[in-house]
């Protein structure tokens, strides 16, 4: 019985912490496409505002809000 929680409980955590740390990732992918981009200056200084936004909710703890500005942010890039 104890194991069958056990295994139910690493079941349920598992995924929660792989999605928690998706926000460094998306970070490099950012970084990756910004040296190739062909965007107007306006949509990159955007883009880069969102990414350093993106990095400092992170920092904070707020992962939703991070993978929200950082998608926005790929989503300028067409990433």
């Amino acid at each position: 019985m104890l194991r069958a929680i056990t295994l139910a409980f690493a079941l349920s955590v598992l995924p929660a912490t792989a999605f928690a740390h998706s926000c460094p990732s998306i970070m490099a992918a950012i970084d990756a496409a910004l040296p190739a981009s062909t965007l107007a200056e306006a949509d990159m200084t955007k883009v880069k505002e969102l990414r350093a936004k993106g990095e400092q909710l992170h920092a904070s703890g707020d992962h939703a809000g991070s993978e929200t500005a950082l998608n926005e942010a790929k989503k300028l890039l067409g990433i």
